[in-house]
């Protein structure tokens, strides 16, 4: 692992405090890169979300996908759990604690917001982080893109009316747009330039060169993604310090819970390894990009439903690092396809 992966906790620690503080410093800034959107995508997040993603899509091999079809398990694990029980587990936490748990120090109005927060990010599995995801726990590359493309394809029909479901909303307006664009850009763009520079290196010596070389590049843009989300509502998160830790507990209890789900689905299951872990972060980890400017677009930039929405960010990275660092402890415990 390179310097920026072995210490990542440390550099996303500081990305959220830079982020935080330069969003007080220079609001201005913040307000330009937040006002760079086209279909409720931020432009700037996406060149980042980008730089995430490329150096993953250098290393698919398209040749492999076959592959995928004769361990259909994780793929099956990821898809039932992404869409048959994590929205509905997230919301239910929601009304759970914001509605009884936490209701003698919460509106009802503001635990109304913070469930529609939750609702978003929990009907809305990972797309990009994921793939950092799957590089930190030695993932199946090829495999990680087929479960995130079924994933996206779902998404552009069932996130809607998951959402309005839950929310009990029937004309709840869904940016169509946005999640066709965001599927462009963070899955179709760079695995089509992944799929370029493969055929330009050549060798199979040169494609691990250039990754290795490329690599950090993720974690960087990781790091930068933070800072931004950090700085947009950094305001709000040193004025409320509590009710980011109320809103924190249900999220955290969904992560580890929904992890453990998937993780053990594919341990019973024998899946290999580099496919179980992939598969157990896909529902684990979420679209927050997606969740974030669907918050703002329907409820407002310093609505709850937003700010629960970058709380979800502030707890998913240190837990999907403490979750990368379980399923590598645990690798030698799953069959190894490689041993047989």
């Amino acid at each position: 692992m390179s310097i920026f992966e072995r210490y990542l906790t440390v550099w996303v620690a500081f990305a959220m405090v830079a982020g935080v503080l330069i969003g007080l410093i220079a609001p201005a800034l913040v307000g330009m890169i937040a006002a760079a959107e086209f279909a409720s995508v931020n432009l700037v997040v996406a060149v980042l979300i980008w730089a995430m993603v490329y150096p993953m899509m250098v290393g698919v091999d398209f040749g492999a996908v076959a592959g995928v079809a004769r361990q259909p398990r994780g793929l099956i694990v990821t898809l039932v759990v992404n869409w048959l029980i994590k929205p509905f587990t997230m919301a239910l936490l929601a009304v759970l604690f914001f509605d009884y748990v936490f209701a003698p120090w919460i509106q009802p109005e503001d635990a109304a917001q913070y469930t529609a927060g939750l609702i978003l990010l929990g009907a809305a599995p990972c797309t990009a982080m994921v793939f950092v995801w799957s590089q930190l726990t030695r993932g199946d590359a090829t495999y990680t893109l087929v479960q995130v493309s079924v994933n996206d394809l779902i998404m552009v029909v069932a996130f809607g009316p998951i959402v309005a479901f839950l929310l009990g909303v029937t004309d709840i307006s869904v940016p169509w747009q946005t999640l066709v664009l965001a599927t462009v850009l963070y899955v179709v763009l760079p695995l089509i330039a992944g799929l370029i520079t493969r055929r330009a290196l050549g060798s199979q010596q040169a494609i691990d060169t250039f990754s290795a070389r490329v690599k950090p590049w993720s974690v960087m843009g990781l790091i930068a993604t933070v800072v931004i989300l950090f700085g947009l509502q950094g305001q709000t998160i040193l004025s409320k310090p509590i009710v980011i830790v109320l809103i924190a507990v249900p999220i955290l209890i969904q992560s580890y819970g929904i992890f453990a789900l998937a993780y053990g689905a594919a341990y019973a299951l024998k899946v290999p390894h580099r496919i179980a872990a992939p598969c157990a972060m896909i529902g684990t980890s979420n679209f927050f990009e997606l969740a974030v400017a669907v918050a703002i677009s329907l409820f407002g930039l310093n609505s709850g439903a937003a700010l629960a929405t970058v709380v979800g960010v502030l707890v998913e990275v240190p837990v999907m690092l403490s979750l990368v660092a379980f399923a590598n402890r645990t690798r030698a415990r799953f069959p190894d396809p490689a041993a047989s």
